[in-house]
């Protein structure tokens, strides 16, 4: 087994946040047509038939739903552009890429489950509980989540 180089480790994190961005991309698009499509609707219908008009109120606020998904996707793509991949970092913290034996975690925004080359990530938000279970750790150390041990093996 070789020694990892700093130059595949940015590469590697290159990856994650390619496959986080394209994630988001696709979560912008597909909110955004929803979007589009349900304000199109909207404006077929015309304007309230009466008072209590349930129809036009369920497409406003199935709009503005669509509306705040499509908000939260354009919001997550700018945190994703505050990481760096080449920084390597040395403690737990925001863009770094944590192994343990039971998992590996890249700390960016929730995209969930990432595969890359057969070997599964899960980007999580700094945000998130088993975030702050290890924040500031680093190589070698232990911490405690979920009533489970796990060991930081390496972290980039």
């Amino acid at each position: 087994m070789h020694k990892i180089t700093e130059k595949e480790y940015a590469s590697l994190k290159k990856q994650l946040l390619s496959e986080c961005e394209s994630i988001q991309r696709k979560a912008i698009d597909s909110s955004k047509a929803a979007m589009d499509e349900t304000q199109l609707a909207l404006n077929e219908y015309g304007p309230n038939k009466d008072r209590y008009d349930s129809f036009r109120d369920q497409l406003i606020s199935k709009r503005d739903m669509f509306a705040a998904q499509y908000q939260k996707a354009l919001t997550e793509c700018s945190i994703l552009k505050k990481i760096d991949p080449n920084n390597i970092s040395k403690v737990v913290e925001f863009g770094a890429v944590i192994v343990t034996l039971k998992s590996r975690f890249f700390i960016s925004i929730s995209s969930g489950k990432i595969e890359l080359d057969g070997v599964t990530y899960y980007a999580i938000s700094a945000a998130v509980p088993l975030f702050h279970a290890m924040k500031g750790l680093s190589k070698g150390d232990t911490f405690e989540f979920n009533g489970q041990k796990q060991t930081i093996t390496d972290l980039f």
